[in-house]
């Protein structure tokens, strides 16, 4: 197998478990993030021929170019992409919610996949290649607090099937995965790294945790090149979308 893989978001969560699951399945991987410290656990544990790590912010067009410009030559042939940067920030109802976490969301969730996306579109048509999309329940199932969160999960979710009719004839696969209840440190950013929140949320919950999902990504992006998941939804079985009840053990 010679295949290169581009996961955005990879310094932690999700993003860092498929980039682990990718690298031990002999892929390349290009794994992104702001946090230089965080991809280099990944580099020194499979190695720099396997894992190149690009640090840049997301959010930051010019800095996304000139890294993508930057790929080793061995790294630019991207057969998949993962979209799985992405943050929500605040709890509180719309009227209540602070202006500039709305922003930086739709920064982030939206505006930033848009760009990498439409970047990396050559090359994966080229290839016939994938594009996983982490969206989210929240895209599907409102919930107070969820607001601008929600609303940018909908948009990669519609950005994905928008993507899939684009692509229609080009061999292209597109998906959106959206996962429910997940432990990561999706809680701590969200509350500002209150600890006892995330605690509380996930207490006798049995949550997905990252590798579920790296699972998940890995089958997508290896089936048959003639088949195509368009959206796959996942949630703990302590979860349901009867308002989000969670039933936690005793």
């Amino acid at each position: 197998m010679d295949k290169t893989i581009f996961i955005t978001g990879g310094t932690s969560g999700f993003g860092a478990a498929i980039a682990r699951k990718f690298a031990a399945a002999d892929w390349k991987v290009v794994a992104t993030g702001r946090r230089a410290e965080r991809l280099q656990p990944l580099v020194e544990e499979f190695g720099a021929d396997r894992i190149h790590a690009a640090v840049f912010d997301i959010r930051d067009a010019d800095a996304m170019s000139q890294a993508i410009a930057a790929l080793p030559e061995k790294f630019r042939g991207i057969d998949a992409l993962v979209n799985n940067a992405g943050l929500a920030l605040g709890t509180a109802p719309a009227q209540r919610a602070d202006l500039a976490q709305w922003r930086q969301m739709i920064d982030t969730n939206v505006t930033a996949l848009a760009a990498l996306t439409y970047a990396l579109l050559p090359t994966l048509i080229e290839r016939k290649g994938a594009i996983v999309n982490i969206s989210s329940i929240a895209a599907t199932y409102p919930y107070t607090g969820g607001n601008v969160y929600g609303a940018t999960k909908a948009f990669v979710t519609q950005f994905s099937l928008g993507l899939r009719s684009d692509l229609h004839g080009t061999g292209v696969r597109v998906t959106s995965i959206e996962p429910g209840l997940a432990e990561t440190e999706f809680t701590l950013v969200r509350t500002s790294g209150d600890r006892s929140a995330s605690d509380k949320l996930y207490e006798g919950a049995q949550p997905i945790v990252a590798e579920d999902i790296a699972d998940a990504v890995h089958w997508v992006a290896t089936l048959p090149p003639h088949l195509n998941v368009n959206r796959l939804e996942v949630m703990p079985v302590s979860q349901s979308f009867a308002g989000f009840q969670i039933h936690r053990d005793a």
